[in-house]
């Protein structure tokens, strides 16, 4: 049986939010759709609605108005406890603050979220290693995050991210506190493992210089999606 042909569509998306008696809308009918295996990057000013976007597709936060459907299952008709489960096996995050928790080695960051999962011990162990090693860490495995610099911590919050074999990586500003070079280094990681493993990975970011290596570019301007580019990946034949 084939897999879905869209991991995610949002449907006429809108959400409004009621600040100091004012309403603002920060998502305005927007439309976007994510197959597998592609890489979107999406563009705007603070406060274009991108952290908004992504935090509705993964359920963290409900629209006011439209539908987002993963894998044609509309996120508004999910309980709670499924969305956490959609979380937990589907959906990916990665955070420009990196995330990790200071006290654990980058090993026990990537392999926790299979230990709340309540993964076995040994394929726990086997899933950590592979992980670290996509991402090119497993030399470092052992050191905790003041240990490593700012791009290592941010391959390790990656690692972390696809241990759970996600459909779909969901990126807000993850080059926000790297230097040109590392965030080169961390969209050229996306640009592979969309590639290589056949995730799809949405990206939220202001750096113009990284949009080559996405497959599509969407600008968002004042909660709507003002612009679409198909830019194609490197690796793509």
């Amino acid at each position: 049986m084939k897999g879905p042909r869209r991991i995610v569509a949002t449907v006429d998306l809108g959400r409004t939010y009621h600040l100091e008696g004012e309403e603002v809308s920060a998502l305005r009918g927007v439309n976007l759709t994510v197959h597998p295996g592609r890489f979107i990057a999406v563009v705007g000013r603070s406060g274009s609605g991108k952290t908004t976007l992504l935090n509705l597709i993964a359920g963290l936060d409900r629209p006011t108005s439209g539908q987002i459907l993963f894998e044609e299952r509309d996120l508004v008709d999910m309980s709670e406890a499924e969305l956490t489960e959609l979380r937990r096996h589907k959906i990916g995050f990665v955070f420009q603050s990196f995330g990790l928790l200071p006290l654990l080695s980058a090993y026990e960051n990537v392999e926790l979220p299979l230990r709340i999962s309540g993964v076995a011990a040994r394929e726990r162990d086997e899933r950590a290693r592979e992980a670290l090693a996509m991402v090119g860490l497993s030399h470092r495995a052992n050191h905790r995050p003041y240990e490593l610099s700012g791009g290592e911590q941010q391959r390790v919050a990656i690692s972390r991210a696809i241990v759970t074999r996600p459909v779909l990586l969901l990126a807000d500003e993850p080059t926000g506190e790297l230097d040109s070079v590392n965030a080169r280094a961390i969209f050229g990681l996306f640009e592979e493992m969309v590639h290589t493993q056949s995730i799809s990975v949405v990206a939220a970011t202001h750096d113009s210089t990284l949009l080559e290596m996405a497959n599509q570019v969407l600008e968002l301007r004042d909660g709507t999606i003002a612009e679409k580019a198909e830019v194609g990946l490197r690796y793509r034949s």
